[in-house]
């Protein structure tokens, strides 16, 4: 079990985390989806192939303790596993707006792009990994 979670996350969990600290580089340290709100696009998206990249490894890895997962599991199992991430991050946003005042979720038209540019990514995500040899070796 360690060996999968030290794998997973030596193989892929800098893709996610690269692009929260872009997104909290930019927007506190450049008010960037101030400026520029269209950039809020681009770090879904991207945050949507990060995440699936993520999961895609984990399920890759995962394959050593509970055996052959077909791609045709494989490939749906990480979206979805992408879209419960993006709704309950929607949800943190929301509650921090509640809780705490800030000003992350501008709307229902901004959560719901927010969610269609992440499941994008996801998407795109999967196509690519679905072209391209396994994510992990031996899987």
């Amino acid at each position: 079990m360690n060996a999968w979670i030290n794998n997973t996350f030596r193989q892929a969990a800098w893709a996610p985390i690269a692009v929260f600290i872009f997104y909290a580089f930019a927007a506190k340290g450049f008010n960037a989806y101030i400026l520029y709100p269209d950039l809020d696009i681009p770090t879904h998206f991207f945050g949507g192939i990060a995440i699936t990249y993520f999961f895609l490894v984990s399920i890759g890895h995962a394959q050593s303790l509970i055996g052959r997962v077909p791609p045709i599991i494989q490939m749906p199992l990480a979206l979805g596993l992408t879209a419960i991430t993006a709704v309950v991050w929607e949800f943190l946003e929301f509650a921090s707006d509640f809780a705490l005042g800030t000003k992350m979720n501008l709307g229902v038209s901004d959560t719901l792009s927010d969610l269609f540019f992440g499941l994008l990514g996801g998407t795109v995500m999967v196509l690519m990994a679905s072209r391209i040899k396994p994510l992990v070796k031996n899987a």
